[in-house]
């Protein structure tokens, strides 16, 4: 044995990879298919999960992370989801308009895939708000999220 000191762990160098891009970061990632109405993920008629393309599992993430819960859930970063409730205690509906949209479109642009959100619409019927946005994804169409319920009821 060497008359070096020998650490609890080997140490070696790491070798460089170049050329190597993490192909994560790259394009949309397909996944299984969550069906938000029934909530919980969609089977063919073998009871296998379905497929979903790259785009629609960026619009699921994107579904999920404003219905999510900021600070809600343990297994989720600081960064994921959103204040809704919060955002509804604001003194006017200006006011929780404008936080709802502050507080969406900083979940959604989390996701460096998310190019932009915008083109809000809010409908209240009493203490319950409807609202719809724009999302446009990088290299991909923009789509529009109706009826978002948020509020009594939502």
């Amino acid at each position: 044995m060497d008359t070096e000191e020998m650490g609890l762990f080997p140490e070696f160098e790491v070798p460089d990879m170049d050329g190597e891009e993490d192909v994560a970061e790259e394009g949309y990632q397909r996944s299984v298919f969550f069906d938000v109405e029934t909530g919980d993920f969609r089977m063919d008629g073998a009871g296998r999960m379905t497929e979903a393309s790259g785009f629609e599992a960026y619009m699921q993430w994107c579904m999920k992370v404003v219905n999510t819960q900021r600070y809600g859930c343990l297994a989720y970063p600081d960064e994921i989801g959103t204040e809704l409730e919060e955002d509804m205690q604001e003194p006017t509906h200006e006011a929780v308009e404008s936080a709802i949209e502050r507080d969406i479109t900083e979940a959604l642009m989390v996701n460096p895939r998310t190019e932009y959100v915008r083109d809000f619409s809010f409908s209240w019927d009493g203490a319950q708000l409807m609202c719809g946005f724009l999302v446009k994804g990088k290299d991909v169409e923009a789509f529009r999220v109706i009826d978002m319920e948020i509020g009594e009821g939502g």
